[in-house]
């Protein structure tokens, strides 16, 4: 039996160099532009999927690591360069999450090749949960499906909102409601071929941060989509919701079981924007001069960075902790998955606030980067669960009491 070791293996230190060294010469030089153009970063997603690092095989790659560091650490790197840009490049992965959590073996083969496109032509793929009336609140959703029998078709009515890649996905992957009297229980995800007629959007939102990544609300009216379209097929979803109704376990819902998966991701993305400005204000405050001394010679400023980078340390061992236990099956009996993307979040929003603060007047500026990765964290103590619902999910788990 090998003993204890938090070194990474060769496989992740290259991976890690290899996502490391796109960050910083590819999507960190495009950055500020695609910032204030607010598209879609296509030239960068190009590049990405013509080195292989946008494609199926990568993220089956960093999922097949036994470990479950390997998607946390290229995840780190890529927001390590910008947000924005990173996010452009794995919104599709929440997609393919919801495919994996509810999918079968055949709609996994399908569907997430669909997903990504190939290096000639990549493409998009959308996951809709939220609406305006439910968020983090997922048993109050409206949006609609039944299975129409004639046709063997479902037929899908309502609308998502804040949908990453919304709109102009090739795949877009939706949660429906196929019994309203379950709540949560009573829904099922659905896969929304490409070209498929009555889904649209208005195009994309206005954002604080994130602006190179495409968010957007989508429509859907009469959208009818084949009848092995719903994860984890027909049979398997009407048996669940029988269970449900009887008062038994049906198995967790579609939405939640997809957040389950990617929380610490999501963690790791924090992560890798507060890196980036807590490295930004060490090298800026150890150049900076003030008073005739080198600003970092200053204690308020160097116990500030001392406590970003603990802070930063600190969230990062509990994202790698919660996605070795997803990857291992090991049960998150106290909510850590949860946690990993509370406490990472709130660093993130905190670090980036302290290095602004540190290049002072300058910080504010869009001369340096850490105003826009400021901007760009907010949003990580919001999706997928804000940082009131983590607490909920963390409090219910080591209290094992309902907490409202």
């Amino acid at each position: 039996m090998g003993g204890f070791s938090l070194e990474l293996n060769e496989d992740q230190t290259d991976l890690r160099d290899w996502v490391h060294g796109f960050a910083r010469d590819v999507i960190r030089p495009a950055a500020s532009e695609w910032d204030e153009r607010e598209e879609t970063p296509w030239p960068v997603i190009q590049e990405a999927a013509k080195i292989g690092l946008y494609g199926f095989e990568a993220l089956a790659t960093w999922f097949a690591d036994p470990i479950g560091l390997s998607l946390p650490i290229a995840t780190e790197e890529l927001f390590w360069g910008d947000a924005g840009i990173a996010l452009a490049l794995m919104g599709t992965g929440l997609a393919v999450a919801g495919i994996f959590a509810s999918g079968e073996p055949e709609q996994l083969a399908e569907w997430v090749p669909e997903c990504f496109g190939d290096e000639s032509d990549p493409k998009l793929a959308a996951f809709c949960a939220s609406e305006p009336q439910a968020g983090s609140d997922v048993a109050g959703y409206r949006t609609r499906a039944r299975y129409d029998e004639a046709t063997d078709e479902w037929v899908i009515n309502g609308q998502k909102a804040w949908a990453t890649n919304g709109g102009i996905a090739n795949v877009h992957v939706v949660t429906a409601v196929l019994d309203p009297a379950l709540g949560s229980r009573g829904q099922a995800g659905f896969i929304i071929p490409p070209g498929t007629p009555g889904l649209s959007s208005p195009g994309k939102i206005k954002k604080h941060g994130m602006r190179a990544s495409h968010t957007a609300d989508v429509f859907f009216d009469d959208v009818r989509v084949p009848g092995r379209c719903v994860l984890g097929g027909r049979e398997r979803v009407e048996a669940r919701l029988a269970r449900a109704r009887e008062g038994q376990k049906s198995g967790g819902q579609a939405a939640m079981a997809t957040f389950e998966t990617t929380r610490p991701t999501v963690g790791a993305m924090a992560v890798g924007v507060a890196r980036a400005a807590y490295e930004y204000s060490l090298d800026y405050a150890k150049d900076r001069e003030a008073f005739g001394r080198k600003i970092i010679e200053n204690q308020s400023i160097a116990f500030d960075l001392a406590n970003m980078r603990m802070e930063i340390d600190a969230a990062r061992l509990l994202v790698w902790r919660a996605a070795w236990m997803g990857r291992n099956n090991v049960p998150f009996t106290a909510g850590e998955g949860s946690m990993s993307k509370l406490k990472a979040s709130e660093v993130s929003v905190w670090a980036t606030e302290r290095a602004i603060h540190i290049l002072g007047g300058a910080g504010y500026t869009r001369e340096h980067p850490v105003e826009r990765m400021h901007r760009d964290s907010k949003i990580f103590t919001i999706f997928e669960g804000t940082s009131e619902i983590q607490r909920l999910v963390v409090s219910r788990a080591i209290s094992g009491m309902q907490i409202k």
